[in-house]
């Protein structure tokens, strides 16, 4: 797919989860009967524009409760959502992945795809996600760790809020400096690197990987038609071969693959054309 035809879904998607526009200009957050629903990307119920709840902080919450109750609803949710379309959420839907992608489009010299020490930390999302999101909350009651120590998107909501809500600044603290420093870690990174949290730090997007393997919308590869030139590698920013790996748990469904293959051996959809269709 054309970048500006996904940047375009991507803009109407952020703007869809963040439609309580008189948020950001009155500094004060949603809290109607939409934040009882959660959104499929990561978008914090923090912001001031979010109409709905991010399905991460919404586990976190339920496993850190005083009272424990096993969240049927968001594990449901989505195992619902990455059964359906995989890591497409975080290519299409997710508002920290479009200012991502925005800021690896600043043109910049050394911008590198894979390095040393890439596929290791590749792995660190997957402890994020046991540790921070899972193993923590549930020791810990009333601590959504990954929310309150890590997350970048949460960060980001705190200074959308600060910047209508001047009162906001001044409670500001350490912790808060501390998640800055992060944010602007990835912020920075993500110039030379493409979707640096998506890759190494993201939870949901090591739920949703996993789950590309099986998901209904899915890469297919015509084998006979493939010559095995490696444009659709070339041009990953993921780092993956689709014509190997179509459905790669980094492989975030951007079609940019499709859109170079000059024979059309590659394609997304709900039904195979006469593949092998490899995971990885």
């Amino acid at each position: 797919m054309d970048n500006r035809k996904r940047t375009a879904i991507q803009a109407a998607a952020a703007l869809l989860q963040n439609a309580n526009l008189k948020g950001f200009f009155t500094g004060s957050i949603y809290q109607g009967a939409g934040k009882t629903v959660c959104v499929p990307g990561l978008n914090c119920y923090s912001c001031p524009g979010a109409v709905g709840s991010c399905p991460i902080g919404a586990l976190q919450n339920s496993l850190s409760a005083a009272r424990f109750r096993f969240p049927y609803y968001i594990i449901g949710l989505l195992l619902f959502f990455g059964a359906l379309f995989g890591r497409l959420i975080c290519g299409f839907l997710c508002p920290f992945g479009l200012l991502q992608d925005l800021l690896f489009r600043i043109p910049a010299a050394g911008k590198r795809k894979t390095w040393k020490g890439d596929r290791l930390l590749r792995r660190l999302k997957y402890a994020v996600l046991l540790v921070l999101v899972i193993i923590l909350p549930l020791s810990v009651k009333l601590t959504p760790f990954f929310c309150k120590y890590l997350c970048p998107s949460g960060t980001l909501a705190g200074i959308l809020l600060a910047c209508s809500n001047t009162a906001l600044f001044r409670a500001f603290g350490t912790r808060f400096a501390w998640k800055a420093c992060i944010l602007g870690m990835i912020l920075l990174a993500g110039v030379w690197i493409a979707r640096p949290f998506c890759k190494y730090l993201c939870p949901l997007g090591a739920i949703y990987g996993q789950l590309n393997r099986i998901s209904l919308f899915r890469m297919h590869v015509n084998e006979e038609a493939c010559v095995s030139c490696g444009k659709c590698a070339a041009v990953c920013d993921m780092g993956v071969d689709p014509s190997r790996m179509p459905n790669h748990s980094e492989c975030i469904r951007c079609g940019r693959c499709t859109d170079v293959c000059p024979t059309k051996a590659l394609r997304f959809g709900c039904s195979p054309l006469k593949d092998k269709n490899r995971t990885a």
